[in-house]
């Protein structure tokens, strides 16, 4: 690398830091987002995006138990096993099988299936259950020819059905595989690693730096990366810039176990001073661990920089001030004790989108059914979000139409009983397609009053409970007219428990969107000179992911699992703490018929 660097992501992350403080942008791979110190950093983010350490991967292990199974044995008890499948692009693919447990009808199997959970896709599970045959008892359960067992009834849900109960358990009921209701029930009991939940904390300071400024003092930083021997360093946290100073002293910095991975794993920390050009000048760098940066602690002794490839040794020493493991409450933690994503929905009904009634227009019903690139967006970002919010009432605007004589830039599109909410993704996309009939398309366009109108209603839930984190999404096809007004708002409700998904369709320039987006690592600053407490936009235009590995849906939701949880943990909000019912009291789904 030389002694000096210049990467575009890290430049644009500034003087801010990155990554320490407690804030998750999300677990299993990507960046942290600072908790004490600002948002989510692209300067980090940019390595793990080129990388494709995206988005939010939870291990999970699920068990399995069944009451009043059918009896298919004539002598004795069935012997049942379960296979449990996902379904991907339509596709079953088994992900794994118990042991046989025999002559039961009430199984408790020990052998456990575990996946990734993955907050922005839904993940179909179907089990199935079988009576093993006596004469396959000897046989390994992956060597079992399935079609040669008899077929005790299957069940399916949803992964994320599972995360967001209470005791992360559900109870279902068996059918066969036409659908009819057979005896016997399946439950499902999801648990989080605990490893996901553990950090370390430091405060870190240098003494004696070298200095790399002809006029003034160094501006040092700290970068730590994660040394991965088929990938190189991966960044994983950036302090902040300690200006004019040669014995910094930084704000504490969280890492978590899924950044470090174990305490043996190597990590490369360096020291740069700070050049507002980009080109920032290595003052030295030094390979480490958790477990050495403890014995630094301990013993109070620093550790010595050398040049980049550990050539010669440079001036000045890191000294580690504090040093403490901790354990951080997970997305699932706060989900599952009863927080909610409230979705709320916001399209674009301007001129540009072009009439309705051609196929041409963006906003044209296909009488074979093909959802046009608006009701993509609603039905792949509602179908995610509908199980994390218990009532699946949500508000429905539109904006930029002539409706009731004039222009509105925040209508209901429930135009039938002028309520903003409606019941379920089936509704919202009931009420879009009726709208599309009773007004018409004008101008010019804008999203300040609609991001008001989501703020006001996220303000107003904070006078009932802390429970509720809101996610606005916006489609649009335009550029915006009130750019600076949507940047205020945007900056006002920065203080909100607020996300908002933007999505571009069509093939206009959507440069000013990604001004809104802040994954330049610079914050919106508002027309008064505030600076936005935290990056609360994710801007994707449709036309640049589709047909890509990712999805427009999962580009959209990768971050959101980050920025809930720097809500909360940057406002001490911990985990509700319930009495977990009984699982004689857990709810069956679907009911008996």
């Amino acid at each position: 690398m030389g002694g000096c660097f210049s990467l575009d992501g890290d430049v644009r992350g500034g003087m801010e830091a990155v990554g320490g403080g407690g804030g998750v942008r999300s677990q299993g791979g990507a960046a942290a987002a600072s908790a004490q110190q600002g948002g989510p950093n692209d300067a980090v983010d940019y390595f793990f995006q080129t990388r494709g350490l995206r988005g939010l991967y939870t291990p999970i292990e699920l068990s399995f138990s069944a009451l009043k199974l059918r009896n298919l044995d004539a002598f004795s008890k069935s012997d049942p096993m379960l296979v449990v499948y996902t379904n991907i692009k339509g596709k079953l693919e088994e992900i794994g099988r118990t042991e046989v447990i025999l002559n039961s009808l009430e199984p408790s199997w020990i052998t456990k299936v575990t996946m990734s959970y993955q907050f922005e896709i839904v993940q179909p599970l179907i089990f199935r259950m079988y009576d093993i045959d006596t004469k396959y008892h000897n046989t390994p359960v992956k060597m079992l020819n399935l079609s040669q067992q008899d077929f005790l009834g299957e069940a399916c849900c949803n992964l994320s059905e599972i995360v967001t109960k209470f005791n992360h358990s559900l109870t279902l009921n068996l059918r066969s595989d036409c659908g009819h209701g057979l005896h016997g029930t399946i439950t499902v009991h999801a648990e989080e690693s605990d490893s996901s939940r553990m950090a370390v904390e430091m405060t870190l300071h240098c003494v004696n730096l070298e200095n790399k400024d002809v006029f003034s003092k160094s501006d040092p930083f700290l970068r730590i990366s994660k040394v991965v021997e088929t990938a190189g360093p991966i960044p994983i946290c950036k302090t902040e810039v300690v200006p004019d100073n040669l014995n910094p002293v930084w704000r504490p910095i969280t890492l978590t176990s899924q950044q470090y991975g174990s305490k043996d794993n190597p990590l490369l920390v360096e020291c740069f001073d700070f050049n507002s050009s980009g080109d920032h000048v290595l003052i030295g760098a030094f390979q480490t661990t958790i477990t050495q940066l403890e014995n630094l602690y301990t013993s109070k002794s620093g550790a010595n920089f050398y040049s980049h490839k550990g050539q010669r040794k440079m001036k000045g020493q890191l000294f580690v001030d504090k040093l403490q493991e901790t354990v951080q409450h997970t997305f699932l933690d706060y989900i599952s004790s009863g927080f909610e994503l409230n979705f709320m929905v916001a399209v674009d009904f301007t001129a540009s989108n072009g009439d309705p009634r051609v196929p041409q227009s963006l906003h044209y019903i296909d009488p074979s059914g093909r959802p046009n690139s608006y009701q993509q967006a609603i039905l792949g970002v509602g179908e995610v979000l509908q199980f994390y919010d218990t009532d699946r009432r949500f508000p429905a605007w539109g904006f930029g139409a002539r409706a009731q004589g004039h222009v509105s830039h925040c209508f209901n599109l429930n135009t039938a009983t002028n309520d903003c909410e409606v019941v379920g993704v089936e509704g919202i996309m009931s009420a879009y397609t009726s709208s599309l009939y009773s007004v018409s398309l004008a101008g010019p366009t804008m999203f300040g009053p609609v991001i008001n109108k989501a703020a006001e209603i996220a303000s107003q839930s904070l006078q009932y409970s802390n429970n509720k984190y809101f996610v606005l999404l916006i489609i649009t096809d335009g550029v915006l007219s009130d750019i600076q007004e949507t940047k205020d708002c945007i900056v006002r409700a920065s203080d909100l428990p607020l996300s908002i998904l933007i999505v571009g369709v069509g093939n206009a320039d959507f440069k000013q969107m990604e001004i809104l987006d802040a994954d330049n690592g610079k914050r919106l600053e508002s027309s008064t000179g505030r600076i936005a407490t935290r990056d609360i936009v994710q801007f994707v235009p449709m036309r640049e992911v589709q047909g890509g590995e990712i999805s427009v849906v999962q580009s959209l939701l990768e971050e959101l699992p980050g920025q809930f949880l720097q809500y909360m943990r940057t406002r001490g909000i911990k985990p509700q703490q319930q009495q977990a019912p009984g699982l004689a009291s857990a709810p069956v789904y679907p009911p008996q018929q």
